[in-house]
């Protein structure tokens, strides 16, 4: 196995259902194999558990993810932070739909009808703290 470097692990790119494996493991830490298997079938179309072992395993294999070997059950860890790696991701997502203009996909992301009163609320909290800071 070779070592990853962590340079290439900030800039990973995680697939979908890598992604799914990672939002379990950053919601609830350090988990079996059992554990995100169980959690993802909750939510998703059922899936066989050698499937999450296996993408679990590659995982590992990519540095995206720590394996505790002392027990029994191997216990599977995040390496890729969460913040770094979504962050990565909407930027990418930002170029690629949106030609890199943020305003383009705010205006895009507000004018869905998901937009609830709420957030539109907490929005308009958050300029208004930017633009006080900006003073």
């Amino acid at each position: 196995m070779r070592r990853i470097k962590r340079a290439e692990r900030e800039n990973a790119e995680p697939t979908k259902g890598e992604l799914a494996v990672l939002q379990v493991l950053w919601q609830h830490g350090p988990s079996t194999v059992r554990f995100v298997h169980d959690t993802l079938n909750e939510t998703k179309e059922s899936t066989q558990y050698t499937s999450t072992l296996k993408l679990m395993q590659l995982m590992a294999d990519k540095g995206m993810l720590g394996r505790d070997e002392t027990n029994m059950k191997h216990v599977y860890s995040p390496l890729l932070e969460e913040g770094g790696t979504k962050g990565h991701l909407l930027s990418k997502f930002i170029d690629t739909m949106y030609q890199g203009s943020v305003g383009n996909m705010v205006i895009a992301l507000l004018g869905n009808e998901k937009t609830s009163e709420e957030d539109l609320k907490n929005i308009k909290k958050l300029l208004a703290e930017m633009e006080k800071n900006k003073k």
